[in-house]
């Protein structure tokens, strides 16, 4: 299966969408649900050590909040928030729009480390234990960018729970920005063909970016 492949693609993405069905499995979701806690508290009991550097490395170099906290978007568009070991300047951070670059001047330089190894990510297992987050899903976006820039079709990526990473980032995160039509494109096509399998291919690829630092900023 190709991981990329959007069905319908030679059509526009607005044709793609019209012609977009939804069902939704109860069971399939439940047990989707009991895989996510237990991966997700396995996962931070394994990466706890490389959490804790990183938030004594935080608090070293500029002080407390260690946390990043920012509201986004979830499932239906219900907004919750979202938890990140923080990579900007305390008084830079906000809902402002994420850097899009490792050049920007927000990041501090522990900052860019964490990013570049994705270990500021960790604390959203606990979004996912706490059911706002799934591990695998489309990647939650601010409601202001929601609200300014999508289309009405585009809103279909909010049919599931976003994930701590999906499609978009494990293939395009540092070339395509989320609120662009292409990348709500590989949240439809992923949303439409949601399996164990396609899951397993996510997180196969997301462990090879995160390890070779692909498309980190």
């Amino acid at each position: 299966m190709d991981l990329v492949a959007a069905p319908m693609q030679e059509l526009p993405y607005a044709q793609q969408a019209a012609t977009f069905v939804y069902r939704e499995r109860p069971f399939r979701r439940r047990l989707r649900r009991i895989a996510d806690i237990a991966l997700a508290s396995a996962l931070l009991v394994l990466s706890a050590p490389f959490l804790l550097l990183g938030v004594i490395a935080v608090y070293a170099e500029d002080g407390p909040p260690v946390l990043f906290k920012q509201r986004r978007a979830g499932r239906f568009e219900r907004t919750f928030t979202i938890y990140k070991l923080r990579t900007m300047r305390k008084e830079r951070c906000g809902d402002h729009e994420s850097p899009s670059s490792s050049s920007d001047d927000r990041i501090t330089r522990v900052g860019r480390f964490l990013r570049k190894t994705s270990i500021d990510e960790l604390p959203q297992l606990f979004n996912v234990l706490r059911g706002e987050m799934s591990l695998i899903g489309p990647r939650p976006e601010m409601p202001a960018i929601i609200n300014e820039r999508y289309e009405r079709w585009q809103h279909l990526r909010h049919l599931v729970q976003p994930g701590v990473t999906g499609v978009w980032q494990a293939t395009c995160r540092s070339t395509v920005p989320l609120d662009r039509p292409e990348a709500t494109a590989l949240d439809v096509g992923y949303i439409e063909r949601a399996s164990p399998a396609l899951d397993g291919e996510v997180l196969l690829k997301t462990i090879v970016s995160v390890v070779l630092q692909k498309g980190a900023i």
